[in-house]
Order: C-alpha cells, then sequence, then structure tokens
C-alpha cells in the first residue's frame, strides 16, 4: 500500500488528531463518536486524509478541533484546553487512527465503515504500550471482518440503479456470471480489466472508482 501523504508529516498528524480528539471529549465532552463524525462532515478530514499541510502539521490539535467546531456549530464558546500532563486513552485514540488512515491511505469514512470507529479503537487501549503495528495488525482484522459482512460496491450501486443482476448484464456486455462472482466476492472487482470496470460503470452511470473495494 501507498501512504496517504509524505511520512515527513506522520508524527505531527498523529499528535494532532490525538490531541484535537483529547480535547473534544475530556475538554468539550463531546462524545467520541459522534465528534469525529463532526470532523468529516466539517470537510477537514478529507484534507487532513490528502496530507494538506495546513492540517497535518500547521496547527494545533485544539485549533484543529476548534475549526471542527466553528465548520458544525455557531456560537459555541471556547473551553480552555487542560493539556494534561499524561496522555488519554482519547489521545491514544486520535494518535493511532492517524497513523492507520496514514499507513492503509483510506479514508476516514471507510475506517468507520470497517468497524474502526472511535469507540472500538479506544476499545483497543490495552495495545498503547505495544509497538504501532499489533494496533494496525488487529485493526487490518477487524476491518476485513466487516467488510466481508457487507454488500460490495457494485451490488450497492446497481440496487441503488434499481437494477437487476441479468438487466446490468444486458446493459453493460459482462456476463450475468462474471457479476454474480464480484458481488459475492470470489472475483475481486479491484483486479478486473479496465474495460470491464468501465462498462459496468457507464450502465451504471458512475463513476469507476465507486465499483472498486477498498484495499486492506
Amino acid at each position: 500500500m501507498i501512504p496517504a501523504y509524505d511520512e515527513l508529516y506522520l508524527n505531527d498528524a498523529m499528535n494532532e488528531l490525538g490531541e484535537m480528539l483529547d480535547y473534544a471529549v475530556n475538554d468539550c465532552h463531546i462524545d467520541g463518536d459522534t465528534f469525529f463524525s463532526m470532523f468529516i462532515s466539517s470537510g477537514i478530514a478529507a484534507q487532513f486524509e490528502r496530507g494538506n499541510p495546513k492540517y497535518v502539521g500547521g496547527m494545533s490539535g485544539v485549533e484543529l478541533a476548534m475549526e471542527v467546531l466553528s465548520k458544525t456549530f455557531s456560537n459555541l464558546p471556547f473551553t480552555e484546553p487542560s493539556y494534561p500532563y499524561d496522555r488519554s486513552a482519547e489521545f491514544w485514540t486520535g494518535w493511532a487512527m492517524a497513523y492507520y488512515q496514514w499507513k492503509t491511505s483510506l479514508c476516514f469514512k471507510e475506517m468507520l465503515c470497517g468497524g474502526l470507529t472511535v469507540s472500538k479503537v479506544r476499545s483497543m487501549y490495552i495495545l498503547h504500550e505495544a509497538d504501532i503495528s499489533k494496533f494496525e495488525e488487529t485493526a487490518t482484522e477487524i476491518m476485513r471482518e466487516n467488510l466481508r459482512k457487507r454488500e460490495t460496491r457494485l451490488k450497492t450501486v446497481r440496487r441503488m440503479r434499481g437494477l437487476t443482476q441479468k438487466s446490468l448484464a444486458e446493459r453493460s456486455g459482462i456476463t450475468l456470471r462474471m457479476i454474480q462472482l464480484y458481488e459475492q466476492r470470489q472475483n475481486s472487482i479491484n483486479r478486473a480489466e479496465a474495460a470491464t470496470v468501465l462498462a459496468l460503470s457507464r450502465a451504471l452511470h458512475c463513476r469507476m472508482e465507486d465499483l472498486l473495494e477498498p484495499e486492506i
């Protein structure tokens, strides 16, 4: 896998996300899962994921949290950060999630969909003294198990368009059996020929990347 952005920014990004979550939960008293959803919906997460220097190294975690809050709430009073001496479980949670996002290049929304919610990662705090590779290994197992239980993107988009597998086959020129294999994950659509994915995307009126599965 290719990391999401230059490793030069990684340490700052991990500390920043850890401080952001610690401040939001322990100083502002916002539920961690709720705040992380705000982080994503604010659009700031997308900038962080791409390694925008402003967001992965250009501000403190408290400043990042305040920007998230300013984009999702109006007239929210400023809460003075406590800057605890000891790193909290919430700090480790954000720190670890930032590392995993960088290492896998997944977006945070995909991580949440794969089961790596703030509450789930926090429950893994027992790993905080272990090497980060142990967290990465455990997180990947969780992601793979949860993704196996979800329907493929191809199936989701097909159903959203109101098409049966047979009608998609007729529109795209891809055989019914091949579509079934992709939707059952017996064949990986990520390894299909570009012409195949293009034909399916055109038949479904979506982008090719909308049909590809997260690589874990």
